[in-house]
């Protein structure tokens, strides 16, 4: 199965309100995210795992000395695929079901959002934060490069790519402000409420 860059679910300018430009999408979307799946594309070509789905695909590679390239580009693929629906320009306010589950596992929302940022702002390098699913537990984690929690059998319902290309163009180097503009602007937590919902909430 070829990988596939998907259109965003939203127009390039639909985020600028809230802080991510049409630069950073046309940027972030249509070269760098394109890039993975055409790099993901030629690697996947004679590796054995062409009938595999994309998560199959990442699961497989992962750890594979041989598979490193396709699984540093296949995870990307899927993280950004993730990260594009993750946000939204409308669904700011967190309802309240996902705001009880957030707050019973950090102590409230405002915790919440302090232990994600310092986790993204935490991780040296290029990489991802994230709050997964992890059996009954909710949990901030954080990613180098490409991880994510497919590798590690978690659910993903929350994940901020924290690659400079990300945030360079609007926030330059202040990852922190970056992280936290997109948690109080950006996520669309309906979203994010129905991937809880669809792993067991």
């Amino acid at each position: 199965m070829a990988f596939e860059l998907p259109d965003l679910p939203y127009a390039h300018d639909a985020l600028a309100a809230g802080g991510m430009s049409e630069e950073t999408l046309q940027f972030h979307h249509d070269l760098h995210h394109n890039a993975y799946v055409t790099n993901g594309n030629n690697l996947l070509a004679g590796s054995g795992l062409e009938d595999n789905s994309l998560e199959q695909v990442v699961a497989a590679a992962y750890n594979d000395a041989d598979k490193v390239g396709l699984f540093n580009n296949a995870s990307q693929h899927w993280n950004h695929t993730q990260f594009w629906q993750m946000m939204g320009p409308s669904g700011r306010n967190m309802p309240s079901e996902l705001a009880a589950r957030i707050g019973d596992a950090f102590g409230s929302a405002a915790a919440f959002k302090e232990q994600f940022v310092a986790a993204g702002v935490g991780q040296f390098g290029s990489g991802w934060c994230w709050l997964v699913k992890d059996g009954d537990a909710l949990k901030i984690t954080k990613t180098p490069n490409g991880v994510n929690p497919l590798c590690f059998g978690q659910t993903a319902l929350l994940g901020c790519d924290v690659w400079e290309h990300a945030y360079y163009i609007d926030f330059r180097n202040k990852r922190p402000v970056y992280i936290q503009n997109f948690l109080d602007k950006l996520v669309n937590w309906e979203n994010v409420a129905e991937r809880l919902s669809a792993a067991g909430g």
